[in-house]
């Protein structure tokens, strides 16, 4: 069974080279492709580090197009770090 596991949301050239993408989606790709592969506590654990630092109460960082100033690498060491 053939899978595909990446977020298509386009290339984003407005704000390329500026490090504010968000990485969730990419992120959670690799979850899913965890889950796939049969490894549900690993992808349990990535979804939830993802929850984790996105839970309001976490004063996780953010980055802008989730209203905060955080930049991309931030918010994927945060996950990373919660993990």
């Amino acid at each position: 069974m053939p899978s595909l596991f990446e977020p298509v949301h386009g290339s984003a050239t407005d704000i390329a080279g500026q490090g504010i993408a968000n990485p969730i989606g990419q992120i959670w790709c690799g979850a899913m492709m965890l889950d796939f592969l049969g490894y549900r506590a690993a992808h349990d654990a990535v979804v939830g580090a993802i929850e984790a630092v996105l839970d309001p109460k976490s004063g996780g960082p953010r980055t802008p197009d989730l209203g905060g100033k955080a930049c991309t690498r931030d918010l994927g060491r945060a996950i990373a770090s919660a993990l």
